[in-house]
């Protein structure tokens, strides 16, 4: 008996990131396949503004570029993404192009929303370890933390978790330190 074949999915590549309109979705491509999302929730844009605010003092005393979404990340032509917070440090400002980030940033942050947690957790925190991210932080509004991971011998190991009233440090950000408080919009 004949097997029915199926249509080979299709793979997306940054090319056709251009072609999409300007329509306020999020639009990433990981491993091919298109990602889309919504627009965030109030509570995640107010504690991207305050980590971006926090980035942006740092960059302003050590050098380096901050920047938050809307802003690619292009690891490969079928691996793009739009990290919500991204810091790339001043010895490695060549990174950034016109259109892009083109390697790994120094640090990523993502931010929880409901409809992305999955996305976050597992794909693009796969995605960011694969690719060479030293430091990814996973700021989870729901369970009131964030997740710091930081790649050792090519792996993200179990993270250090940071709670209301914590201090949060990068080890990739020599002397940047914030109140977790602030990076999850609490105060």
């Amino acid at each position: 008996m004949a097997q029915a074949l199926q249509p080979e999915a299709r793979r997306y590549t940054y090319a056709d990131l251009a072609e999409f309109p300007d329509d306020h979705y999020r639009r990433e491509i990981i491993d091919g396949e298109l990602v889309v999302t919504a627009s965030p929730i109030t509570r995640h844009q107010r504690a991207a503004g305050r980590i971006f605010f926090r980035l942006e003092e740092y960059r302003q005393d050590e050098g380096g570029e901050a920047f938050f979404a809307p802003l690619d990340v292009f690891f490969a032509n079928d691996n793009v993404v739009e990290p919500d917070v991204l810091f790339v440090r001043a010895d490695r400002i060549e990174q950034i192009g016109d259109r892009y980030v083109k390697s790994a940033p120094d640090l990523v942050v993502e931010i929880s929303s409901p409809s992305t947690r999955r996305l976050e957790l597992v794909r693009k925190k796969e995605l960011y370890e694969r690719f060479g991210v030293p430091e990814y932080w996973y700021v989870d509004l729901e369970a009131e933390r964030v997740e710091v991971y930081e790649l050792t011998d090519g792996r993200y190991p179990a993270p250090a978790l940071r709670y209301p009233g914590e201090t949060l440090v990068s080890a990739r950000l020599p002397g940047f330190s914030m109140p977790a408080d602030e990076a999850l919009a609490v105060s």
